[in-house]
């Protein structure tokens, strides 16, 4: 695994990261507008993306839920995951899919429910 975190869906990017940043004193690190990232300047490593709950991003399957987390793990190559996804039978949401800003992304549900996105670099 290259890198972990967790994305909160949201209705308002800018007044979520506003909240982070005024409550817990942390600090951007990326915005697209719809999606921003966000770091402290304490904990290296530690990242929270705040992802608008609307974008073309987020799959039909999860549109009208209420706002929640997605766990984000980036890895290497994500069909290997997909293959282990399958052979232990875990619920998946989207089957690997090419996004236009370069990821390929799996989302399954863990077994509590929570969404978990799995990416790697589109190849």
């Amino acid at each position: 695994m290259n890198r972990a975190f967790t994305n909160i869906l949201c209705a308002d990017v800018k007044t979520s990261a506003w909240f982070y940043e005024n409550m817990l004193g942390m600090t951007e690190h990326g915005d697209f507008g719809w999606f921003m990232l966000l770091g402290h300047p304490t904990m290296p490593g530690f990242e929270l993306g705040l992802l608008d709950q609307s974008h073309d991003s987020v799959p039909g399957a999860l549109a009208g839920l209420a706002p929640g987390i997605i766990l984000t793990f980036v890895v290497a190559d994500v069909a290997e995951y997909h293959d282990r996804a399958v052979q232990i039978g875990a619920q998946i949401i989207q089957a690997p899919v090419a996004l236009p800003y370069g990821q390929t992304r799996l989302l399954l549900r863990d077994p509590a429910g929570t969404i978990i996105d799995i990416s790697s670099p589109t190849r």
